[in-house]
């Protein structure tokens, strides 16, 4: 219950899996008064990042079922949701999701970027790919970073 549940409840109240952009920002900032208009902005640009919405000629269309999430009585989400997430969280994020200890984690992450010279977003990859895990999508943008 965070960031994707901030980003779907617009489309929930709309009933849909595709908003005009301005209709976002307005449910987040003025309907909801969970965010300002500035920061319900940055929520999209969080959210393309993460791969929760795409946007294209004004209009926001989620990438998952808005009919998935249900948003509680009283959530008002954390400011925190607005902070871009850095390939290495987002890899780590997914590694523990999958039922290996972070603290285990990060440290045969520490041990790939030492041993073999490589930045940690290429070790946390090269790690989690070594587990079994799907991390193309972080592999596509580390990529594009390069």
């Amino acid at each position: 219950m965070s960031l994707r549940t901030a980003v779907a409840a617009p489309f929930v109240q709309a009933g849909s899996d595709q908003l005009p952009r301005s209709d976002f920002v307005v449910d987040l900032s003025l309907d909801r008064d969970w965010f300002s208009p500035e920061q319900a902005k940055r929520l999209i640009d969080v959210a393309e990042g993460e791969g929760l919405l795409t946007a294209s000629d004004g209009t926001l269309k989620l990438t998952f079922e808005s009919a998935s999430v249900t948003i509680p009585d009283g959530y008002q989400p954390d400011e925190s949701i607005l902070r871009k997430r850095s390939t290495f969280e987002r890899v780590l994020d997914t590694v523990v999701a999958e039922g290996t200890d972070k603290q285990q984690a990060v440290a045969a992450i520490n041990g790939l970027q030492s041993d073999l010279g490589v930045t940690l977003e290429t070790a946390a990859i090269l790690y989690a790919r070594r587990q079994g895990i799907d991390v193309d999508e972080a592999i596509d943008r580390t990529l594009e970073a390069l």
